[in-house]
């Protein structure tokens, strides 16, 4: 069974083609950082523009790369939401014009699904497992009992971890996109430098909160604007990692779930990894997290979502011809 997924839902686009549930032929992606880096931040509106200035030669590259044609394809599955309303819709839309002028079946995908089985594109985990879904957009908790049987647990009540990584990087001046940059920085920092403060909320809660360490950061760097920025990075970077280890840790053992699965973009931080995997071994946690490539928004996970919902759930494809993108849709 061939799947083409489709994503479009913030400035990656992406086509990939997927055999079966996990054998990969073909993985495009389209960064927009170029595009974007200059404002410090995705500009909705030319996100939008770049989607529909790429998304055909995308999944054109796809099937090439993956030696198919459109003909060949058995499922289309495409991400509904959440995201960027304008940039939903432009992948959403060109799903469905392909699977009605091809009669082929599609199903729309909750992105935070896609990061969630995108481990699967690996290998295959036991359910139950607790994952832990950290990205520009959302730090969400959520336990999976099986495939599309889901229940969310804890989420940010402000900010996302991500989005303070990009908004402390501006702070610091050192550019955009703020995650991969400040890692970088914090290897050579000295993480005990500043105590920033670690939100955990009332006892036993598993939400998040960082507006308060974002301010702190903002208030420091005006009343240190000599201290080194290697520091400053490696300092926040710690009190996010912290509260990240601890939360996740803790949903596992209320939950009596032995199994963490990290994923989303700040899941591919190597001092995240690095605390996950010493914290998990030290509780007997089994833990996971996705390849680099496929914790960034990717169309590889979105067809891998596609698979296993077409496959799990009857009525997936009942309807999905007629829906429409959805910028808060629920998990």
């Amino acid at each position: 069974m061939l799947t083409l997924g489709i994503e479009s839902s913030c400035d990656e686009t992406a086509a990939a083609v997927l055999e079966g549930e996990s054998t990969l032929l073909s993985n495009i992606i389209w960064d927009q950082t170029r595009i974007h880096s200059h404002y410090g931040g995705v500009v909705p509106e030319l996100a939008g523009r770049s989607h529909v200035e790429r998304i055909h030669l995308v999944i054109q590259q796809a099937l090439e790369q993956a030696g198919v044609r459109l003909s060949d394809i058995d499922l289309i599955a495409t991400t509904q939401g959440p995201g960027l309303i304008g940039s939903l819709l432009v992948g959403l839309n060109t799903a469905k014009a392909i699977a009605y002028s091809h009669d082929l079946p599609l199903v729309g995908i909750n992105h935070l699904e896609g990061h969630l089985l995108a481990i699967f594109l690996q290998e295959p985990v036991e359910f139950p497992f607790i994952c832990l879904i950290v990205s520009g957009g959302h730090t969400d908790l959520i336990r999976a009992d099986g495939f599309s049987r889901y229940r969310l647990l804890g989420r940010t009540r402000d900010d996302a971890a991500g989005e303070c990584y990009d908004k402390v990087a501006k702070m610091l001046g050192l550019g955009y996109p703020g995650g991969p940059i400040i890692d970088k920085m914090a290897r050579s920092g000295n993480k005990t430098a500043v105590r920033f403060p670690r939100s955990y909320l009332e006892k036993g809660s598993l939400d998040f909160s960082f507006s308060g360490l974002k301010t702190s950061v903002k208030n420091y760097i005006a009343r240190h604007p000599d201290q080194e920025k290697a520091d400053v990075s490696a300092s926040f970077q710690e009190a996010v990692v912290e509260v990240l280890t601890q939360k996740a840790l803790l949903a596992c053992r209320m939950e009596n779930v032995p199994r963490l699965v990290v994923s989303g973009g700040v899941a591919a931080n190597s001092r995240l990894r690095e605390s996950i995997f010493s914290e998990s071994a030290t509780n007997k946690i089994q833990a996971w997290f996705p390849k680099p490539l496929f914790c960034t928004d990717n169309a590889a996970m979105i067809a891998c979502a596609g698979y296993y919902r077409y496959k799990h759930v009857p009525d997936a494809v009942n309807g999905s011809r007629n829906m429409d993108a959805k910028a808060n849709l629920n998990f």
